[in-house]
């Protein structure tokens, strides 16, 4: 016999002695991922805009179930999502973070598309692939897919990146969420019911 199929032979057993060991392992040794974490992970929205200073979502949700983070951090989340977590957790509802707007006007990136270069960094910042576009080409926001997380503006080495608060029509309109704190009450009056808010 060869010394080359020797070789061979010996490399397949190995291959095949160390693939069952890591098998065997894999299954013997599964470390079970915190359910918690999976829990807050689904409430958050999942924008991967790293504004609440972790590089996405998930990173964020491990940081609140260890404690080191507070739940109040995600602007894109805003308040509903803060009181959502709170519920999950059991603690109490913050206001958002003062770095940040409680209020914020939603607004979308749009590109000056005469002044782009087609540098592509605007594409690679989008956490949320809202931005199309080839490499020394022309780009353009899908403005139904921004989030307004305002990533792609500070790459954009010509500055042709600009945020437009989102114009409010009718068919974007939507009754105002009533403020945190505040308890509605139905009162009786013809010919309907109306609320009244009671703080």
């Amino acid at each position: 016999m060869s010394a080359i199929l020797i070789a061979i032979l010996v490399l397949l057993g190995l291959g095949l002695v160390f693939g069952i060991l890591l098998g065997y392992s894999s299954i013997r040794f599964k470390v079970e991922g915190n359910p918690l974490v999976d829990q807050v992970d689904s409430l958050l929205p999942q924008t991967q805009c790293g504004q609440c200073g972790h590089p996405g979502c998930r990173p964020y949700a491990e940081a609140i179930v260890n404690s080191d983070e507070a739940i109040n951090k995600c602007p894109p989340g805003g308040q509903s999502t803060i009181e959502a977590l709170a519920d999950l957790l059991d603690v109490e509802a913050l206001p958002l973070d003062g770095d940040h707007d409680e209020d914020p006007v939603k607004a979308v990136a749009y590109i000056r598309e005469d002044e782009c270069i087609g540098c592509t960094k605007c594409i690679q910042a989008c956490p949320v692939d809202a931005i199309l576009g080839a490499a020394k080409q022309m780009h353009t926001v899908i403005t139904s897919e921004c989030t307004g997380c305002d990533l792609c503006v500070e790459p954009c080495p010509v500055d042709c990146i600009d945020m437009l608060p989102i114009e409010t029509t009718p068919n974007s309109w939507a009754w105002p969420q009533p403020k945190p704190g505040v308890e509605l009450i139905a009162t009786d009056r013809s010919p309907g019911i109306a609320l009244e808010g009671k703080a």
